[in-house]
């Protein structure tokens, strides 16, 4: 019998080691290889987590890990993160670097901290020739003006669940971009941002859930996950909504996204 996807698909971004997670991730993980799942990208967000997510990758192949400090925690970063994230990048040399990025759409951002620690990560990405996740929120100029002036690794980098203008994707792919997709655009309300993943160039798409957050809408959503306050999460094995999303809005066959996707997450990933 077929699984619920069709072979071979990736998850270039998710936050399996989530405690929001914690009721579900044994089954979450017993079901996503027999699914159809080649790999995805678990991503930390601070030290704290860390630990979480190279036990994950430690016990499952399929699961490659991503070590960051998201721009929500740079004010509490402790004074030996970057030695404490370098020593997780040597440990584990098939290892991303991220979610890091800049973000003003949070309260009382932080912009020099946050700057300060993206600077630090893209360094280290060029230093260990790693690729790095990048979070950004209302913060599109100045990501391109950091990104020119840092020179970002040379294997190139994920905006992660892009959110930025179309007119960007140009000068974002010439300095080694991918853009990802999540699930959470297939809501009515975000018809607009959906739609501009029609210019980013085939070989530069990316998939994703960034899981537990960033759910479909309810009629695309079969496998709904609630907390106890009743909060929606979204379910790592969303990942066929984004491809679903993705291959309508390219007006692509299935068969030839998947193909082309797969090509893309080895050509950034594949260490």
């Amino acid at each position: 019998m077929r699984g619920l996807f069709p072979p071979m698909l990736y998850d270039a971004h998710n936050h399996l080691q989530d405690e929001r997670l914690a009721p579900w991730r044994d089954q979450i993980i017993a079901m996503l290889p027999r699914s159809g799942l080649a790999e995805m990208i678990v991503n930390g967000s601070c030290e704290e987590d860390w630990p979480q997510v190279a036990a994950l990758a430690r016990d499952h192949a399929w699961i490659r890990p991503a070590f960051g400090l998201h721009p929500w925690y740079v004010t509490e970063r402790g004074p030996q993160w970057l030695q404490t994230l370098r020593q997780h990048l040597q440990a584990h040399p098939r290892a991303v670097i991220g979610e890091t990025g800049l973000d003003r759409w949070i309260e009382n951002p932080d912009i020099d901290a946050q700057l300060e620690c993206f600077r630090a990560q893209l360094a280290l990405a060029v230093e260990f020739d790693r690729p790095i996740t990048i979070h950004c929120l209302r913060a599109w100029g100045l990501l391109e003006a950091t990104l020119r002036s840092a020179a970002p690794p040379q294997r190139g980098f994920l905006l992660h669940s892009y959110g930025g203008p179309a007119e960007m994707i140009p000068a974002f792919a010439s300095m080694g971009a991918y853009f990802s997709l999540s699930p959470y655009f297939g809501h009515p309300r975000k018809a607009a941002q959906l739609a501009v993943f029609k210019q980013v160039p085939l070989d530069r798409l990316l998939v994703e859930t960034d899981a537990p957050d960033m759910w479909p809408p309810d009629e695309m959503n079969h496998r709904p996950l609630r907390t106890r306050d009743g909060s929606s999460l979204n379910h790592p094995a969303n990942i066929d909504v984004s491809y679903r999303l993705l291959a309508e809005v390219r007006g692509m066959p299935r068969e030839e996204l998947h193909a082309a996707v797969a090509a893309n997450h080895r050509a950034l990933f594949g260490l």
